[in-house]
């Protein structure tokens, strides 16, 4: 297990490599329920990155855990220890998915973690998972709506994926779990990216990392490398689909304006998004224009 002395070495290769600025960095403690590990043993590890905290070379400490892993004597240690933000695995909202999925702890105890974090004032986290086993689109939306509902700073977004050795990956063979495919995973993400931002929630990632091991054990589920462009490609052409069918709903010629930043995005990857909008019966020619935000589209 990483002690102390690897929490030090790994801060003080961050601060010797990082092109970020201090206010843009933190120390986070990821891959597990951070707080169901022994207590004198994760304040060791919590003081050993509180030292780099407070010498300003990072702007806080991340932590990561499940919701049935929170009260408030352990938010009184973290807050001892200068951590800024804890992430619950929520995953979902409906008992009946977290049950199916042995995840072991229920909604309510999402629901008491989060107002505890809330009241600790420390900043908190969301992680979802859409296409869990006994789970579908519709379910999957109740559960954003209801961790919308709890007012996290933040939310990670990840798409089921089958791994060997797993339960799913049995119930996969068997034919009792069909994980989403990839253009279900990019449909439903592409409506939640929007839905939590547009209530001021921050969607700080979605999908996996691409990482070889994981990669290695992968039996099905909708993994891809650039899996948020995906999403974020889709989103722009909802956007488009909708100006276009509203001003010419027998389809037709247009240009559309984006951000630069945004154009290739709005042409979608290998020119998706151009050719979907040509089957729709829309031939449209896609323009830069610095003077629009981000996430705009104009239809000119």
């Amino acid at each position: 297990m990483p002690g102390p002395e690897d929490v030090k070495n790994a801060c003080e290769t961050a601060v010797a490599t990082m092109r970020t600025s201090p206010e843009s960095s933190e120390i986070a403690f990821f891959g597990g329920s951070f707080t169901a590990i022994p207590e004198d043993y994760m304040a060791s590890l919590l003081k050993a990155a509180s030292y780099y905290v407070k010498k300003g070379y990072f702007k806080g400490i991340r932590v990561s855990t499940r919701p049935d892993c929170i009260d408030k004597r352990i938010l009184k240690t973290l807050g001892r220890f200068g951590v800024t933000a804890i992430e619950l695995g929520a995953q979902s909202m409906d008992d009946n998915v977290l049950s199916a999925n042995r995840r072991g702890h229920r909604a309510a105890d999402v629901e008491k973690a989060s107002n505890l974090i809330h009241e600790s004032g420390i900043e908190l986290g969301l992680q979802m998972m859409t296409g869990l086993y006994k789970c579908n689109r519709e379910t999957d939306i109740k559960t954003a709506e209801s961790l919308a509902s709890l007012k996290p700073a933040t939310m990670r977004i990840y798409p089921t994926l089958v791994v060997e050795n797993t339960m799913l990956a049995s119930l996969y063979r068997k034919g009792e779990y069909q994980p989403q495919t990839l253009e279900e995973a990019v449909s439903l993400c592409a409506y939640l990216i929007p839905f939590f931002e547009d209530k001021g929630i921050k969607v700080i990632r979605v999908g996996l990392h691409s990482d070889t091991d994981m990669q290695a054990g992968l039996v099905a589920g909708p993994w891809h490398p650039s899996f948020r462009e995906l999403c974020e490609s889709r989103i722009f052409f909802n956007k488009a689909i909708k100006l276009l069918e509203e001003k010419y709903p027998g389809g037709g010629h247009a240009v559309i304006t984006v951000n630069p930043r945004a154009v290739s995005k709005t042409v979608g990857q290998h020119r998706s998004n151009i050719e979907l909008l040509l089957k729709k019966g829309y031939v449209v020619e896609i323009q830069a224009d610095s003077s629009l935000n981000p996430g705009e589209l104009v239809l000119r």
